[in-house]
């Protein structure tokens, strides 16, 4: 179904056609000031020096061809030589009318839907998620819905840090604390134990004390290095304490995921890649894109245009141990081998920009993906505190996950059983969802590069750009709905009427632009795109139900259209806050 403001176009094209004029004068674009008109055209300007005329004498021209339009209502000739439009009720509505009947209210499906793999979440195995995991898992579950929802195939990959020096220091400390575990005896060869020697209050113990003795400790630090080279080279019993570590940490890591509603498709880590890594480092050596420099095996990746300096991607270190940068070339290698994307989309902080620069060139140039394939590096910006700095605890330490997601849903139970009164269970689980609507959209309606102040006053109110306030304008059009049902009035077939009002012809664009903020929001990767327009589509429903008595309305027909036109509201603002991550409830 094409575009709304494709088809205005299409008519002003004609309309510069028809007068004389270059079609391609005739793009249409929303109109800069509401007050004046709906949509606007500043095709005359631009065509002015070209004709050698006055623009404004262009635009009359083009003006006097629309007075037969089945588009516009109005299109008004305004010095110096814009052309100020409307559109007709009837345009509108038929269009609104289409959008009823077909699936995802007429968004086009593509062509040739792309194999797309989303790399977001970052979680370190055996460490707590804390709150600076909160952007890539909300964006990259955002992007992967709304990649989806736009007819792709799309894949999400949480790609667990489960390798390397981490994990020789918790065996370290593990053989410190209870060296009489069989994991620890070389001459066992029986089963080992099922369950695993530590809680995961414990596990998240080990590792910060673990760490903080490599740091004092040399020889502490050897035996954790020799651990990990232990475990990498296949020790029976560091691969059974591994597992127990895996086992333990992933499933804290999807109760704590399945609070956010963030959902992978593949939990893989950089353990998946390993066995794979000496055959990329023969491949890159024998085709002579790896080369030995100061003892480290490395690839150059620098370009003429480049204006920075972009250092080599080093593959093996000069003890011959590997990197992140191994890991995710490697992980590269199997993705195209595995599932042969057109696209691999990452999220992490944007201070990463280098380190995947670096990556994706080392890919390209070594051949590691097709040509066409399309590598994506989205970098995300911080969550900082009122005072302007990464957000911390009270004592400024970094916070757990799970602590802000206790607060944020604390402040909202508190604020509804102020509304309420009394809390029953469904209370607290509306609580629950109004919480996960205020963190998802305070975060997604900023754009994902930028960073931003978590504001927990701000964010959890059900007034302004919130996700509360887009919570409250959905069940506000459910609860009128529900009044309606009981009237018995509910129309079986949904049929949009003209606008009687302006509010409710406002109410009928901003509907109208949803196929095109969607496919904006797919190819710019940018949900903000999404939370920009559910706002003004809240915002336009809100002055609409103000200024119309719904309920009441005695002429059925009028009833009826403003009824379907509330079902189509509902229907988009829910579809929009889906591919958000985030639902709503049937009341507050």
């Amino acid at each position: 179904m094409e575009k709304f403001l494709d088809l205005i176009s299409e008519e002003m094209k004609a309309a510069f056609e028809a007068a004389g004029y270059d079609r391609e004068l005739g793009k249409v674009t929303l109109s800069n000031r509401p007050d004046l008109c709906e949509y606007q055209c500043n095709g005359a300007m631009a065509g002015a020096k070209s004709y050698k005329k006055a623009p404004i004498m262009i635009a009359q021209a083009v003006a006097q061809t629309c007075k037969e339009s089945k588009v516009f209502s109005e299109v008004s000739a305004v010095a110096p030589g814009f052309l100020n439009l409307k559109v007709k009720e009837g345009f509108v509505a038929e269009y609104l009318g289409q959008m009823v009947k077909k699936p995802k209210f007429g968004l086009d499906m593509p062509e040739n839907p792309g194999k797309i793999i989303v790399d977001y979440g970052g979680a370190n195995v055996a460490k707590p998620l804390h709150v600076g995991h909160l952007r890539p898992a909300i964006i990259g579950e955002s992007i992967k819905r709304i990649a989806k929802y736009t007819g792709h195939d799309v894949i999400g990959d949480i790609h667990m840090g489960d390798w390397g020096l981490q994990m020789g220091l918790i065996i370290t400390e593990l053989k410190m604390r209870q060296p009489e575990l069989v994991y620890f005896d070389q001459e066992y060869e029986g089963e080992y134990p099922k369950e695993p020697p530590f809680t995961l209050t414990e596990l998240e113990e080990i590792y910060p004390t673990a760490s903080g003795k490599s740091k004092e400790d040399a020889s502490y630090k050897a035996l954790a290095m020799e651990a990990t080279v232990m475990l990498q080279n296949g020790n029976k019993g560091y691969r059974a304490l591994w597992q127990h570590i895996m086992d333990v940490s992933i499933a804290d890591l999807k109760r704590n995921y399945d609070n956010l509603d963030v959902e992978f498709d593949l939990w893989k880590g950089e353990s998946d890649v390993q066995e794979l890594i000496p055959g990329m480092v023969d491949y890159l050596k024998k085709e002579g894109y790896a080369y030995m420099s100061e003892g480290a095996l490395v690839v150059d990746v620098k370009e003429e245009t480049d204006t920075k300096e972009i250092p080599p991607c080093i593959i093996l270190k000069s003890d011959g141990a590997s990197l992140y940068n191994t890991t995710d070339l490697a992980t590269i290698m199997d993705r195209m081998e595995q599932y042969h994307p057109d696209k691999m989309i990452y999220i992490t902080d944007k201070r990463q920009d280098l380190y995947f620069e670096q990556i994706f060139r080392c890919a390209r140039k070594a051949k590691l993906v097709e040509p066409e394939t399309e590598l994506l590096h989205i970098g995300h910006g911080t969550m900082n505190g009122k005072d302007g700095k990464p957000f911390k605890t009270r004592t400024g330490g970094v916070m757990r996950l799970e602590v802000l997601m206790q607060e944020i849903n604390d402040e909202m139970y508190r604020k509804i059983e102020e509304s309420r009164g009394e809390m029953d269970e469904e209370a607290k689980e509306t609580a629950k969802t109004v919480a996960l609507s205020a963190i998802k959209y305070g975060d997604l309606s900023n754009q994902a590069s930028k960073d931003y102040v978590f504001d927990i006053d701000k964010f959890t109110s059900f007034e302004g750009d919130t996700g509360p306030y887009i919570l409250y304008t959905i069940v506000r059009i459910k609860s009128i709905l529900n009044k309606v049902k009981e009237q018995g009035s509910l129309p079986e077939e949904l049929m949009i009427r003209e606008a009687d009002s302006v509010s409710e012809k406002d109410l009928m664009l901003q509907i109208a632009g949803f196929n095109a903020m969607m496919e904006t929001a797919y190819e710019e990767t940018a949900p903000h795109k999404v939370c920009a327009y559910i706002y003004d589509l809240a915002n336009a429903f809100n002055r609409f139900y103000h200024e119309t008595r719904i309920v009441s309305e005695e002429d059925p027909d009028k009833k009826a259209g403003w009824v379907a036109l509330l079902m189509l509201s509902r229907d988009i603002l829910e579809t929009c806050i889906d591919v958000l991550g985030f639902s709503a409830p049937e009341r507050m």
